[in-house]
């Protein structure tokens, strides 16, 4: 490995390999959340608890990689906007208050705030997602 692709590779934000993954975990859990609305099984209940606790966890690892990039010199041009991180926090705030709602027992444990919750969730995290973005799209195309 040279020198110049060493330093490339050093350069990589660690956070990158753990953001996406609340997104995904959120947005299945709307649909999880619709699709208990819609049968009433229990099954997607429990799909949705368990899909809201992966996203916390790997948005909280997700953070401890983004502070450790801060402290990376080389990592410090990539560091995300500071409104797709506010953005980031309030969707997993928001995603804990949905995931205390949803261990609630029942049809009252979704139906309608856990629903609601897992909307408002949804489109924060497609807000989140259009701010990082840009930020990244200005960096690769330096405009």
């Amino acid at each position: 490995m040279s020198d110049a692709s060493h330093r490339e590779a050093s350069a990589y934000p660690f956070q990158l390999l753990f953001v996406p993954f609340p997104f995904v975990c959120f947005s299945l859990a709307l649909g999880t959340d619709i699709a208990y609305w819609r049968t009433a099984n229990l099954m997607w209940s429990n799909f949705s608890s368990w899909l809201l606790f992966a996203g916390l966890v790997a948005g909280g690892i997700a953070i401890l990689a983004g502070l450790i990039d801060l402290l990376r010199r080389r990592t410090r041009p990539m560091r995300p906007s500071f409104a797709s991180i506010v953005l980031f926090i309030v969707m997993l705030l928001l995603a804990f208050t949905n995931s205390l709602v949803h261990a609630g027992d029942g049809w009252t444990a979704v139906v309608p705030y856990g629903l609601l919750l897992s909307a408002i969730t949804f489109v924060v995290s497609l807000m989140a997602v259009s701010a990082s973005s840009r930020k990244y799209t200005r960096l690769a195309w330096r405009v």
